[in-house]
């Protein structure tokens, strides 16, 4: 029997009696990291890493039952040892190490590799089992430093300010938000954020996690105020229950999906800028590559011609599917 094995409610250990990210109902649940399709309401009782803990309990609700274990704390169940170990995706994200009788599990979540600044960095995990997302599982897909990235919006957002124009950039307000606002600092001008994005930016500073000063939008707001600031919104929000004070705006879009340039005219954006909380090809390559496993995993993304690539490559890989979304199904809004 295999330590880990897919069933109807998600990733399962049976000798544990244990879910990884379930998508259905159960007792026991092992969370990667807070996004909706990882962390699901219901379950009695939550495991994730420590600073995931006050994120979930603001989506899911104070009350639920829920454990937090500091990065590398081992807990065991029926002789299976987990440990929760650094994915880089967002602040919490977390690698599952599963381990029994010498065998050793990874369930990578999401992650990625480049050190945001802001979340504790990808941790290399060995294994002999690696189950990996690949949404970019693509060559295309290769991502330029975050600080270039970075240098672009602060241009961007400065040529349109300079103008009186406002600049719009529209972000998941887990992770992404919190992200772009610490890496961009306030020197051009105000952040203003949509409400979801504030609330998330509330639980962050009360976990110790400092960010530059934001403020909800709100009809209060006049035309001076706005005109020079950049507004964080989920994509989904944009104009709606806006200050009749937003005239002319500029819209950019965060997102490796940017990466290719009908994405961002599909999606009515002004500019795109190719920013993501995933890996790219080579950083999904590399990881795979130094975890040491030979049994490889894909789930959600390209994850047919990935497995066929590491096949190629002498690995045996399979895919898993999985009810985790691409990274346009979270809340409808490019990751």
């Amino acid at each position: 029997m295999s330590l880990i094995i897919h069933s109807k409610k998600g990733l399962y250990c049976p000798i544990a009696k244990v879910y990884i990210d379930p998508w259905r109902k159960v007792d026991n649940a092992l969370i990667t990291h807070g996004h909706s399709d990882h962390a699901r309401h219901g379950h009695k009782f939550y495991v994730c890493a420590e600073p995931s803990v006050p994120i979930l309990k603001h989506r899911l609700g104070l009350n639920i039952n829920i454990r937090g274990l500091a990065y590398g704390e081992t807990l065991v169940v029926n002789g299976v040892k987990f440990s929760f170990h650094p994915a880089g995706h967002i602040t919490g994200s977390a690698q599952i190490r599963v381990e029994h009788k010498g065998e050793i599990w990874v369930a990578s979540g999401d992650y990625k590799r480049e050190d945001d600044g802001l979340c504790t960095p990808y941790e290399v995990v060995r294994c002999h089992h690696f189950i990996t997302e690949c949404t970019f599982g693509l060559p295309i897909y290769q991502w330029r430093p975050q600080e270039e990235i970075i240098e672009e919006i602060k241009s961007w957002w400065s040529q349109n300010a300079a103008i009186g124009i406002t600049s719009v950039i529209t972000a998941y307000s887990l992770g992404k938000a919190q992200r772009i606002i610490h890496s961009l600092g306030s020197e051009i001008g105000p952040f203003y954020t949509h409400e979801t994005i504030e609330k998330m930016n509330t639980v962050y500073r009360g976990s110790g996690i400092s960010l530059p000063r934001t403020q909800k939008i709100s009809e209060s707001l006049s035309h001076n105020q706005v005109k020079k600031a950049l507004i964080i919104t989920p994509g989904a929000a944009i104009g709606k229950q806006w200050p009749k004070s937003i005239r002319d705006y500029r819209i950019g879009m965060a997102s490796g999906w940017m990466a290719l340039k009908n994405n961002r005219k599909r999606r009515g954006a002004d500019k795109g800028f190719v920013l993501s909380d995933h890996c790219d090809w080579v950083g999904l390559n590399n990881s795979i590559s130094d975890s040491g496993a030979t049994h490889i995993y894909p789930t959600h993304g390209n994850t047919q011609i990935f497995s066929k690539w590491l096949n190629e490559q002498g690995y045996n890989a399979k895919p898993i599917e999985t009810h985790y979304g691409s990274a346009e199904d979270k809340d409808g809004q490019l990751s």
